[in-house]
């Protein structure tokens, strides 16, 4: 995250420090070396003046601090500083990844015709929102100082390959990333179903039976927070090319859109697409895999997606939605007790009818 702060810091930050928490000193001493047009740039203002010397975040590019970065009381490595930005990074960015992310998949991928299922919510996509605005600043939160112990060098993140294991970890690390979390992921998902913790942290996940892609993030906070915990233990665990880490920390919020997006593509025995996971939020016991169903298999938790899923012309239609909702129905009361959603009434009513 490093690599991430410095592009904020050059571009955003700097400035608002600057203005908001300046050096007077530093502010002075520029004014004066301006005026007697012997410096150009506060630089170049003598040490005694400064309070930060700059230091590129990697060695594969460099962004050169503009005079904004030398006039705050709280230079770029102060550690306050660092997690504010940190949090404000975090809560923002990953609200704009969110918001782009699942608008494309709403827009190009999803199947409109699931606002028409039975256990569709009433008003379901501002409440998905809502909720997902409710919760991310509360993640940004908790997250906010592992990013903060990992910029600060209390991580195994390396930059250059010299830094690290050798060129064969920078391509071992990729699987094993992923089959790491995968693995804690699941064991914490499955933890999350706990009856001591699923209606206190994880039931407002669940709200959704039929999620659209704005269903992605719209967790309990500590419940996000929880599931993320493999993703922020890795490098401090075993290295990880810092560049790497980005990447993945923009993939994995791109994944948990498109479990999301009601789109059964993946029909697959190992990867946990949406189909799998639109088993999980229909039947609540089954699927707690990230990104492949090898622990589902090993846990015995696997729910084959049925394949009807896989049928344009079968997936909506009356009578698979009639399956789907006596047995989830029947589900929902050993796990929850009494259904306290609200549905949408002309679908519920139809429902009701039909039976």
């Amino acid at each position: 995250m490093d690599v991430v702060l410095e592009v904020f810091d050059s571009f955003f930050f700097d400035r608002v420090y600057a203005y908001a928490y300046p050096s007077v000193a530093a502010h002075n001493a520029f004014s004066n070396l301006r005026a007697n047009s012997t410096y150009s740039s506060v630089r170049e203002v003598p040490t005694a003046y400064k309070n930060y010397e700059y230091k590129p975040a990697t060695h594969y590019f460099s962004i050169e601090p503009s005079d904004y970065a030398y006039m705050s009381q709280w230079p770029r490595d102060n550690a306050m500083r660092q997690l504010i930005s940190l949090f404000l990074i975090t809560w923002v960015f990953g609200l704009i990844i969110y918001f782009v992310c699942a608008t494309l998949s709403y827009v190009f991928v999803f199947d409109k015709s699931t606002i028409h299922h039975p256990k569709y919510l009433k008003n379901q996509m501002r409440k998905e929102i809502s909720t997902t605005l409710w919760s991310t600043p509360g993640m940004a939160i908790l997250t906010a100082p592992i990013f903060l112990a990992e910029v600060r060098g209390y991580s195994r993140i390396y930059d250059t390959t010299e830094e690290g294991p050798g060129m064969w970890y920078n391509v071992v690390q990729w699987p094993f990333f992923i089959a790491f979390t995968d693995f804690f992921i699941y064991w914490i998902h499955r933890g999350l179903h706990h009856p001591a913790v699923y209606k206190h942290l994880h039931k407002p996940h669940h709200k959704w039976i039929m999620p659209t892609p704005y269903a992605s993030h719209a967790f309990h906070p500590l419940d996000g927070f929880a599931q993320g915990i493999p993703y922020h233990a890795f490098p401090f665990l075993f290295p990880l090319q810092k560049h790497a880490y980005v990447i993945f920390f923009v993939f994995i919020n791109i994944w948990t859109v498109l479990i999301h997006d009601g789109e059964y593509v993946a029909d697959s025995p190992i990867i946990n697409g949406a189909a799998c996971h639109t088993m999980h939020h229909l039947y609540f016991n089954y699927n707690y895999g990230q990104f492949t169903t090898l622990w589902d298999r090993m846990g015995g938790s696997y729910r084959k997606p049925n394949d009807e899923l896989f049928k344009k012309d079968l997936k909506m239609g009356k009578d698979e939605w009639e399956r789907q909702v006596r047995e989830m129905e029947k589900i929902v009361k050993e796990v929850e007790g009494e259904d306290d959603r609200t549905y949408e009434p002309d679908t519920e009513t139809e429902t009701k009818k039909e039976k």
